[in-house]
């Protein structure tokens, strides 16, 4: 018992050390109106341009013309329209941070209910550490493209204490980061295409064989799914900007932050993807389609030092996806359990790094083929999808769009028996996941409906079965609450 005291007592005594310091340790309880004071709202835009225009992107839309078969052409025309459809969820997300000052897991509740909403929780505490560590393996092996004399394991741990360092600082350091984080890719994917473009030039005359529409509906399906990713973390980035904003114009930003990123690195992704094989030198840095930080600096090599300086950058900036996410990991930590949420946050953020190195340091050179079939394509976008469905239906329909006190009593975030049941939401859940089997294709299963040629709707299905299911299952909820006497409040 002693010892239990000392421990608590430590931890308190750090995160008031911390707090003196001037390192964010509020926790997941929500952030009242007079505390959300924030208004450069530009900094809305650039969080998400700086996670998005990076060689993430880049190797997304490299998948077209490397995975999928499509040229130049059709790649960028199916990435400029899944962008442009996707990109309305994330920007719908971002209206809850300001408005309601709750964490996204913590706004789950009130469609989830308090014990549902831990599937959530716990589904993005697992996605969002695989993402860390796909992302730091992909920064080292960019960093080790530079000489034979380096190798990943330098890289990825370099960009694990960068992404530590931000993260740990909080929400205000964040955004400070993430405004200049872009620079250095901006410069970068400028200059790959001066120098490269008379090869494009070319690959976008050259003949391709036409696309089928299994290869397109997978590509897209993948670009969807890169999208509705980001969904359950964006709300964590507004819960300190101020709620007197109107809802259009948080939507404008982010919609925007994320679509001129996106469309940008995606489409240059896929034309240098497309044209590689056509030139020897950066065929051999994308090393038969499996190293995009290979190709990147393969194309800016002929700059001398000054790409070696840029891809040396943008290797590190890979720390601007890194860092929001190992926030919100600590975030959907927390939300899981009331035991989980009285430990610190600064706790779960050492947690997750020291997870994060060591596993991508021998992921990268014994199971990188795995991880990549397991959590880089589709299947953080199956869950959700279903996820996003269930937020915006509650919402729209049962909410009235509107975030009023009497409809999002934040009051109440805490207290399971002032929240909704969950029951209708989890059952959409698993009726969404359900459906979603028979139309995956992935590397390790692929269902009878897509067998037959359809390519991987299964993103696209669940977003649809979960809305329709939840809608259905809440309605009759009501419906029976009030044939019960009961008074429903939710």
């Amino acid at each position: 018992m002693e010892d239990s005291r000392y421990h608590v007592g430590f931890f308190r005594r750090t995160t008031q050390l911390l707090s003196r310091c001037g390192i964010e340790t509020h926790g997941i309880m929500p952030v009242p109106a007079e505390e959300r004071l924030e208004t450069r709202w530009y900094q809305l835009f650039f969080i998400w341009f700086s996670s998005c225009m990076n060689i993430l992107s880049f190797s997304t839309g490299a998948a077209g013309p490397a995975f999928f078969s499509l040229g130049v052409c059709d790649s960028i025309a199916i990435i400029v329209i899944v962008d442009l459809v996707c990109c309305l969820l994330p920007g719908f997300f971002a209206v809850f941070g300001p408005k309601l000052g709750l964490r996204a897991m913590v706004q789950a509740r009130y469609s989830w209910g308090y014990f549902g909403a831990i599937i959530p929780a716990v589904l993005n505490v697992f996605s969002s550490e695989g993402f860390l560590i796909l992302n730091c393996i992909i920064g080292g092996q960019t960093i080790a493209s530079l000489s034979s004399q380096l190798n990943d394991t330098l890289g990825i741990a370099i960009l694990g204490i960068i992404s530590l360092a931000v993260t740990f600082c909080g929400y205000r350091i964040i955004h400070w980061y993430e405004s200049v984080a872009w620079i250095p890719n901006v410069i970068a994917f400028i200059a790959m295409l001066a120098v490269g473009y008379p090869q494009l030039r070319e690959n976008l005359s050259a003949p391709v064989p036409p696309a089928t529409p299994a290869n397109v509906i997978s590509f897209a399906s993948i670009l969807a799914s890169n999208m509705i990713g980001w969904c359950p973390m964006i709300p964590d980035y507004g819960v300190y900007h101020s709620p007197d904003v109107s809802s259009a114009r948080i939507f404008i930003y982010t919609y925007l932050g994320f679509f001129v990123s996106n469309v940008t690195g995606q489409a240059l992704g896929a034309a240098f993807a497309a044209a590689a094989p056509s030139v020897p030198a950066w065929n051999a840095g994308f090393d038969n389609s499996s190293s995009v930080g290979g190709l990147l600096h393969s194309v800016l090599l002929p700059t001398g030092a000054f790409g070696e300086i840029l891809t040396a950058l943008v290797a590190l900036s890979i720390s601007s996806a890194c860092a929001p996410t190992i926030y919100t990991f600590s975030n959907s930590f927390m939300a899981i359990s009331t035991w989980f949420a009285a430990v610190p946050r600064w706790v779960y953020i050492l947690m997750s790094e020291g997870i994060l190195i060591p596993v991508a340091i021998v992921g990268s050179k014994k199971f990188y083929a795995t991880f990549v079939d397991i959590l880089s394509t589709n299947i953080d976008g199956y869950w959700t999808s279903a996820f996003s469905a269930i937020i915006l239906t509650e919402h729209m329909l049962f909410r009235r769009a509107l975030f009023s006190e009497d409809q999002y009593p934040v009051t109440t975030w805490a207290s399971y028996a002032f929240l909704p049941s969950g029951i209708p939401a989890v059952v959409a859940f698993v009726c969404a996941c359900g459906a979603v089997v028979p139309f995956m294709s992935q590397a390790w299963y692929v269902g009878p409906v897509a067998r037959q040629g359809s390519g991987d709707v299964g993103v696209f299905v669940g977003f649809v079965v979960g809305a329709i299911t939840y809608a259905l299952a809440r309605s009759f909820e009501k419906i029976l609450y009030k044939k019960m006497g009961r008074a429903d409040a939710y």
